[in-house]
């Protein structure tokens, strides 16, 4: 590359970006599955609906913490208990508002409207699993 070429610009609504290990950056498909890489993941989302952020199930990344942030609209972040009895614990996030997952803490998300959101996380490892088999 000389000081002539120009990078092209990556739309972060259709691409992930994983952040190796190494340094490298580079842009990625949007593929949801654990690919066993190493490195960071940052994902960026712009959702309509509880659906589009599977509100339904609990997420859990067992190999680091997650950074969730609410760039427009408004979501709300739960945190499953941790004992048998205790209540979820919820987090409202408003545009420009970030919120740092515990690693190994299960979590989900609801829509307070449509918005975008980003999280950066090492998604090696990463589970669902349906609210109520818990």
């Amino acid at each position: 590359m000389t000081g002539t070429d120009t990078m092209p610009p990556i739309d972060l609504f259709t691409s992930f970006i994983h952040l190796g290990d190494g340094g490298q950056v580079r842009p990625e498909p949007q593929v949801f599955k654990d690919s066993g890489r190493d490195g960071w993941h940052l994902m960026t989302f712009h959702v309509e609906t509880d659906a589009d952020v599977h509100a339904d199930h609990w997420e859990v990344h067992p190999e680091a913490e997650e950074l969730v942030t609410c760039l427009t609209g408004g979501i709300r972040l739960y945190f499953r208990p941790e004992r048998q009895g205790e209540q979820e614990e919820e987090t409202k996030l408003t545009p420009g508002a970030t919120v740092i997952v515990p690693r190994g803490r299960w979590h989900r998300i609801e829509l307070d409207a449509p918005s975008d959101i980003m999280s950066v996380t090492v998604r090696r490892g990463s589970r669902l699993e349906r609210r109520g088999e818990a």
